[in-house]
């Protein structure tokens, strides 16, 4: 399989705060990757830094085997056309309907005609169950209803990577499940490669073919979900389980 991104030897500090401390990942093309950790250890960082949203202080990221630090933002805004990033949040503008909303990136970052406009937000609405909300205003929909128009914005350039930050926060045990469903449906019809940061065990045990843990900055696990349930280290059977374990035990 193709390399899609290879992150290497990536570090991140705010002041004296190390959020990344000498991170390396390699993703193939097409796998969903969930990473988890605690609040704080570089998470949502890492994606950040991948989309060119932060400049990491030291190391390396490649995607498709050409680098993406240092460059300019014509370059940088190019790399971004095949990248998308659903924020935790959803981050619909308020102030604009549902297809002015999909509308958006079309208009800003391609050059299609407004039939092609017209036809690329009817196929991403449709493709997320939504195509009879395309004159709603965000302040009418749910909050899974959110999630799916900011997913359909996220696929409407049919991105080659997405980056999911925490897609089922804030959401009831069904939405999430449906949330998750569509994430991995999405990913086979538009062959895309995915990071999942996530919290949530449930989105995880859907979408994911690889496991990544992160503590303080450095990677603690990588491999299948299976494993990583059933791992002896004590940190990660604290992350994953109801008991307790004292790491500083034997």
């Amino acid at each position: 399989m193709e390399l899609v991104l290879e992150v290497n030897n990536l570090s991140k500090a705010f002041g004296s705060n190390v959020i990344l401390d000498d991170l390396s990942l390699k993703i193939n093309e097409g796998e969903n990757i969930t990473v988890f950790g605690q609040s704080g250890t570089g998470k949502s960082v890492l994606l950040k830094c991948i989309v060119g949203l932060l400049e990491p202080d030291e190391g390396e990221i490649k995607f498709y085997g050409e680098s993406i630090l240092n460059k300019s933002m014509d370059e940088i805004n190019k790399v971004r056309k095949d990248i998308g990033f659903l924020f935790q949040s959803a981050a619909l503008y308020d102030s604009m309907t549902v297809r002015e909303n999909l509308e958006f990136p079309l208009r800003r970052n391609h050059n299609f005609s407004d039939e092609e406009v017209d036809e690329k937000v009817i196929t991403a609405l449709e493709q997320v169950g939504l195509a009879k909300a395309i004159d709603k205003m965000p302040s009418e929909l749910s909050g899974g209803m959110k999630k799916r128009i900011g997913l359909a914005r996220t696929i409407i350039t049919r991105p080659k990577l997405i980056l999911y930050d925490e897609p089922t926060t804030g959401l009831d045990p069904i939405t999430t499940k449906e949330i998750s469903l569509l994430i991995t449906k999405l990913q086979h019809e538009l062959k895309t490669t995915s990071i999942v940061v996530t919290h949530d065990i449930l989105c995880a045990k859907i979408v994911s073919d690889r496991a990544v843990v992160l503590k303080e900055g450095k990677l603690r696990y990588e491999g299948s979900l299976e494993n990583l349930f059933n791992n002896d280290d004590k940190f990660l059977r604290n992350f994953f389980s109801d008991e307790i374990f004292d790491e500083n035990r034997e």
